[in-house]
């Protein structure tokens, strides 16, 4: 008795708010979200999202899949069926389209320049162990029904259209990730289509907060420093819902583009490395490789180190630079 309670009180410490603090990085939320949130979860009876598949623990962050336990039989990537991964239950690519950042350089920019979206990148709500397999093949499609398809993973009940790119997951986590997308277009003010409301609407009611949903949300919240409101009843989306963006706590940095030294193309071009960039199209061109570069009027040239500094400036390179 004296050694479950030892137990009990060791893994409650764990995730107490005064030894936690918000993951900064995508890397650290995967460690954090093993050892604070889903340790004892690795045999339950929920397992892990799409499938219900218990696991055991593997290095740091990562798993092995005890297919037997939930009858899943393997559809096609061997490798990754074996392996848990952490799937961001609203993709990168999702809430990463929706930023500067990602139209100037893609996920690699956004998590080099925008402080936001490592925050989304990193928020534990938003992470779920899952068979690899399955996230992989899910990859960015947005949860819909899916009707037609035969069973492609055994016993596993979630389902994936390829063609009409929609997954949908089974029904015992339905409403958590209906909550867990409610939180995350709200908290970081994310656009969602009507019809993907009008379904994930239908899910939150037709499978209420269960007693993991909840307990899951107590240990987030003690690392994160707030609940999801959605799952705690303090909000609740209807049509028409504006998100609030709480989540929006600081600025994309911007950076205001300084003139070249001198105001002639002439004189900048003799400086070795100068990147010109026109300030009214966004464009920057390279010393050589790129016919305009000659090209941009003395009022309209900005300067540039190198092309990792004009991207973040939020420029592109022309498109008949060779």
């Amino acid at each position: 008795m004296k050694k479950l309670l030892y137990v009990v009180t060791l893994f409650l410490t764990t995730v107490s708010p005064a030894f936690s603090s918000p993951p900064a990085t995508f890397t650290e939320a995967k460690v954090i979200a093993k050892q604070k949130i889903y340790l004892d979860q690795a045999n339950s009876p929920m397992g892990e999202l799409y499938c219900g598949c218990k696991w055991t623990w593997v290095g740091k962050s990562g798993g092995r899949i005890d297919a037997k336990s939930c009858g899943y039989e393997t559809r096609q990537q061997q490798t990754r069926a074996e392996r848990t991964e952490w799937e961001h239950i609203v993709p990168a690519w999702t809430f990463g389209h929706q930023r500067q950042c990602w139209q100037s350089g893609g996920r690699e920019q956004c998590v080099d320049t925008d402080p936001v979206f490592r925050a989304m990148e990193a928020d534990l709500f938003n992470l779920y162990p899952s068979v690899g397999e399955v996230n992989g093949d899910r990859s960015n499609f947005n949860y819909g029904m899916v009707s037609g398809v035969a069973p492609q993973y055994g016993q596993c009940t979630t389902k994936v259209d390829f063609q009409q790119r929609a997954a949908e997951p089974r029904d015992e986590v339905k409403g958590l990730v209906a909550r867990t997308t409610f939180y995350m277009f709200d908290r970081y003010k994310l656009n969602m289509s009507r019809q993907q409301q009008q379904l994930l609407m239908a899910w939150d009611k037709q499978h209420p907060v269960t007693a993991w949903e909840k307990e899951r949300d107590r240990r987030i919240s003690a690392i994160m420093g707030h609940s999801n409101p959605f799952v705690t009843g303090q909000r609740s989306w209807t049509s028409g819902y504006k998100p609030a963006g709480d989540g929006i706590v600081s600025a994309v940095p911007v950076r205001t583009p300084q003139p070249a030294p001198t105001p002639t193309l002439a004189s900048a071009s003799t400086a070795t490395g100068v990147i010109v960039g026109n300030q009214k199209s966004h464009v920057y061109h390279l010393p050589s490789g790129c016919p305009g570069y000659a090209q941009v009027s003395a009022k309209n040239q900005v300067a540039f180190a190198s092309e990792s500094e004009a991207q973040a400036a939020g420029y592109r390179k022309a498109g008949n630079c060779k």
